[in-house]
């Protein structure tokens, strides 16, 4: 049973977007048995790293019992000062709090530990998480600046920040914290696929770009560039489709192209058709769950699905 945990959570983090309620459900199932078994008494980095996953999914399917007592040991092996059973604890705290008195309490903690100790990063990252959950995205934005530059090469704090300046309609800054990113990561075709959609909704609502041609036209080039570095990545398909009807609904094209950064109305007409193709191919296989397409989010190819159904739709003839 251990191995078998163990061989799940190094391919999957429990709170990753593709793990779904009934999986998240039937691995916290195994919890009480795994923590009364001979395997659990292991002391090797292998079974913490079982304790910490299992707390995160227990907690997730409301088994708090198994939490605590994998807290518990956790505390018991390292010491309740360690930062990241710190950590750990407050998120314990989070889940099982009872009213917002009770997280404004937690958020008061973490602030209290940040005074003694500003470098204590597990907790600055659950306080930060706290203020986003409590609604108050300035504060946050504002720590999470802090968390950057003391450590510039922490790209999980970008995404974070980039994500919050999105939600505030800051999309310059949203999209400069992605190309953070992209410094560490330069193959990183998700994130590319992200600067694609940030880019995107900065050209449909920017209120001061009229044109809003070559900012859909860099939108486009990221959305090529994520498949460029994934050939089947559906994402990235997607946006382009979208993005190249966009350019060819309201964009300024030229016939010839007259520098390296201008999009011919041809060339994007051919990229849509790219598009559309392969976004085609990938939910036909993706459906019939053709061995090698099975990873594919089944909403992800839903709305794929009704894209491609909308474009034909207008294409057909009235």
């Amino acid at each position: 049973m251990a191995s078998a945990l163990l061989s799940y959570f190094s391919q999957r983090s429990p709170s990753s977007s593709h793990t779904t309620p009934a999986t998240i459900l039937s691995l916290a199932q195994h919890a009480p048995s795994f923590l009364s078994s001979p395997a659990a008494a292991r002391d090797t980095p292998e079974t913490w790293l079982l304790y910490e996953n299992l707390l995160l999914v227990c907690l997730r399917s409301q088994d708090d019992s198994s939490a605590r007592l994998c807290l518990q040991r956790l505390s018991d092996r390292f010491g309740a000062a360690n930062e990241r059973v710190m950590a750990l604890a407050g998120l314990f705290d989070e889940a099982t709090a009872g009213s917002r008195a009770d997280l404004e309490a937690i958020l008061k903690r973490y602030e209290e530990i940040l005074a003694e100790d500003p470098t204590n990063t597990p907790i600055h990252k659950r306080l930060i998480s706290l203020l986003t959950h409590l609604n108050y995205p300035h504060r946050a934005i504002s720590n999470l600046t802090t968390l950057v530059s003391n450590n510039p090469t922490d790209a999980e704090s970008w995404a974070e920040l980039s994500s919050l300046y999105f939600q505030q309609g800051l999309y310059p800054q949203s999209i400069f914290c992605l190309e953070e990113i992209i410094l560490m990561y330069p193959n990183a075709y998700n994130i590319f696929a992200r600067l694609g959609e940030v880019t995107y909704v900065h050209a449909n609502n920017s209120k001061d770009n009229k044109d809003p041609t070559q900012t859909l036209t860099d939108s486009l080039k990221y959305y090529l560039r994520s498949i460029e570095l994934c050939d089947d990545y559906l994402r990235g398909y997607y946006g382009t489709l979208v993005v190249t009807g966009k350019l060819l609904q309201v964009g300024k094209l030229a016939a010839v192209q007259d520098d390296d950064k201008s999009m011919t109305k041809g060339k994007v007409e051919k990229l849509q058709q790219l598009a559309t193709r392969k976004l085609a191919e990938i939910v036909r296989r993706a459906k019939r769950k053709e061995k090698g397409w099975e990873g594919y989010a089944e909403a992800e190819v839903q709305a794929a699905a009704k894209l491609l159904e909308e474009i034909q739709g207008e294409q057909a003839p009235k």
